[in-house]
């Protein structure tokens, strides 16, 4: 995956990032870590193009990410399931693929339960999301988004809402999709998930990239920053 950030900035009521420049090239599994508020998640809005940056240009894979053409090639978990409460967890997903990909109603059916069973969901498919579990729906809402088959699947804390039995299921099931060779951009505060699926590690502080690397820039790092958000967080 190629990632290239120029002059980045964006703003709500008050400046969230602030005029970020980086590239970065060869990694497939990306996490953004940082303490609440550093901009971590609208960076990831802005790298899967869900919002227009308030000045400057993204661009993933030599795409600008604002293009249609590019949506198409994306999924995004959020941190709530945002299932349909009133469908049943294969009504979820087949909807989606006949009304944004064009599917037959039976293409649909047979796509949605390869996602489903990939995700342990086979015994769940006609139980709406208020009569499983938080952990359970949230894969499924991983299911969905694997159902359009995108190039890159984008993860805003997955396991905010849940606690931590749930949170183990549900990044047990994410460890496992490795094998389907997709690119990861994601926000946690499970360092241990980041250990195990990360590849490059991108760290936030205020609005701007203070600290990249792989890995093992957590047992190392370099700025006084880093060294006391691992304080904090071990």
């Amino acid at each position: 995956m190629k990632i290239d950030l120029r002059n980045l900035s964006h703003s709500y009521d008050v400046k969230v990032l602030n005029d970020i420049n980086f590239n970065l090239k060869g990694y497939k599994s990306i996490a953004i870590i940082g303490i609440s508020g550093s901009g971590k998640s609208t960076l990831l809005r802005l790298l899967s193009g869900l919002e227009t940056p308030t000045k400057g240009k993204v661009f993933i894979n030599d795409n600008d990410v604002l293009l249609s053409s590019y949506k198409k090639s994306i999924g995004f978990i959020f941190q709530n399931h945002n299932l349909f409460p009133h469908l049943s967890l294969l009504e979820n997903i087949t909807i989606i693929l006949e009304k944004t990909r064009g599917h037959k109603k039976d293409d649909a059916i047979q796509i949605a339960k390869k996602y489903l069973d990939l995700l342990k969901l086979s015994d769940q498919y006609n139980k709406s999301p208020r009569n499983v579990s938080g952990g359970q729906a949230q894969r499924a809402s991983i299911a969905r988004a694997l159902s359009l088959n995108p190039e890159i699947i984008f993860m805003d804390e997955p396991t905010a809402s849940l606690d931590p039995i749930l949170t183990y299921e549900v990044l047990s099931a994410v460890e496992d999709l490795k094998v389907l060779g997709k690119n990861f951009v994601f926000v946690t505060h499970v360092l241990s998930f980041v250990r195990d699926f990360a590849d490059y590690i991108i760290f936030m502080e205020k609005g701007k990239i203070l600290e990249h690397g792989k890995p093992d820039i957590l047992d190392n790092p370099k700025t006084f920053s880093l060294k006391e958000f691992m304080k904090k967080v071990k």
